[in-house]
């Protein structure tokens, strides 16, 4: 009696998740067209952007073949749309209100996230590269704790 439950519930949990493959949100589509990028400090800043932030942060995304399956397309998706309207190198010609911490969330860890890392190797940078990568961060988009630091301290004085 048990060990058919247990088959029933397989057989469940087979049928829900093929009835949430046929669910079209998060399936990869085209990407956008890349409408202007920054004025890059330098082309190793690109190469480091690319490498590390552009799946996220341009509409140049590379969609990994699991992509495809949900729930993790629907995640995958959310990600995506996040990342682009929170700040897109693609769409330059528009506000990017939140550029000025992209050196600053890299510098602390949380960009990009680590289960993006863990899936995607390639984003780990060495100690010289993470230093060149975040003063090219700096130098292309600025810095909100510079920014920040040097507005505290005008107003102490």
């Amino acid at each position: 009696m048990r060990q058919n439950r247990w088959i029933r519930a397989l057989f469940i949990g087979v049928g829900l998740f093929g009835l949430i493959q046929l669910i079209p949100y998060g399936r990869p589509t085209q990407n956008p067209p890349v409408v202007q990028e920054p004025p890059w400090d330098s082309p190793q800043t690109r190469q480091f952007f690319f490498r590390v932030c552009k799946d996220c942060h341009s509409n140049q995304t590379e969609y990994p073949w699991y992509a495809w399956v949900a729930p993790i397309s629907w995640l995958i998706a959310r990600d995506v749309q996040e990342g682009r309207r929170h700040f897109n190198v693609s769409e330059w010609h528009r506000p990017q209100k939140d550029a000025d911490e992209a050196a600053e969330e890299y510098r602390k860890g949380t960009m990009p996230p680590p289960l993006y890392r863990w899936m995607h190797p390639e984003v780990n940078l060495s100690a010289a590269e993470r230093r060149k990568f975040l003063q090219g961060l700096e130098a292309t988009f600025g810095s909100s704790s510079v920014e920040e630091h040097s507005t505290r301290v005008k107003s102490v004085k």
